[in-house]
């Protein structure tokens, strides 16, 4: 491996969340040390994930199948949706096992500085199901940050003006989480306690 390889690559994965140039240097130096026992699985790994990995055709979940295991299960909860900005909410939330109905994921929060607009995060999709399936209750299960309380407000207001189908209940996660959290950075427990204390909105 060249020195340029090696410079090109840490720069890379000093780009990945959570990531700087500093752990991104050990990272490479450690695989570039390890070609046969870490590198090689990993360049497999990274291949599987680029060939079969996809986005799910009904909720936005990733899987290597167009509809993921949780769509797919007949034996969750057709009654109930979950709205989440990302799918590390999605997983964090399925972590707990104390949810066992439907998710939706938006692709983020609304932020006009970030360019994040009703028209770019997956909106239209969701408002589309809540109308076709006549779910009883929808949890908003947005963070609670600023954007992510915004996202909730605007989910709220939408839902209520559609003129079909209205669930009979819109939810929001108790506020034992922390102001200013993401889903995805707490524990189960802090999680599961949200999720069983919800409110209405």
């Amino acid at each position: 491996m060249h020195q340029n390889s090696i410079l090109q690559l840490t720069k890379s994965i000093a780009k990945l969340p959570s990531m700087g140039p500093r752990i991104a240097k050990k990272i490479t130096l450690h695989l570039a040390l390890n070609k046969e026992k870490t590198l090689l699985p990993l360049i497999q790994h990274l291949q599987d994930l680029y060939h079969k990995v996809q986005t799910c055709h009904i909720c936005g979940n990733l899987d290597e199948n167009p509809i993921c295991f949780i769509c797919a299960n007949p034996a969750r909860n057709q009654q109930i949706l979950c709205v989440v900005e990302e799918v590390a909410d999605l997983w964090a939330i399925e972590k707990t096992n104390s949810y066992q109905g439907c998710f939706h994921i938006l692709g983020g929060s609304l932020c006009a500085l970030s360019g994040k607009t009703p028209q770019t995060l997956h909106f239209d999709s969701l408002f589309s199901r809540i109308q076709q399936q006549q779910f009883q209750e929808i949890i908003i299960a947005t963070s609670a940050t600023i954007n992510g309380q915004n996202t909730a407000n605007f989910l709220v207001d939408a839902i209520n003006n559609l003129k079909l189908h209205k669930p009979s209940k819109i939810t929001h996660l108790a506020y034992g989480i922390p102001i200013g959290s993401e889903l995805d950075y707490l524990d189960e427990n802090t999680l599961s306690i949200a999720l069983s204390g919800r409110k209405n909105f």
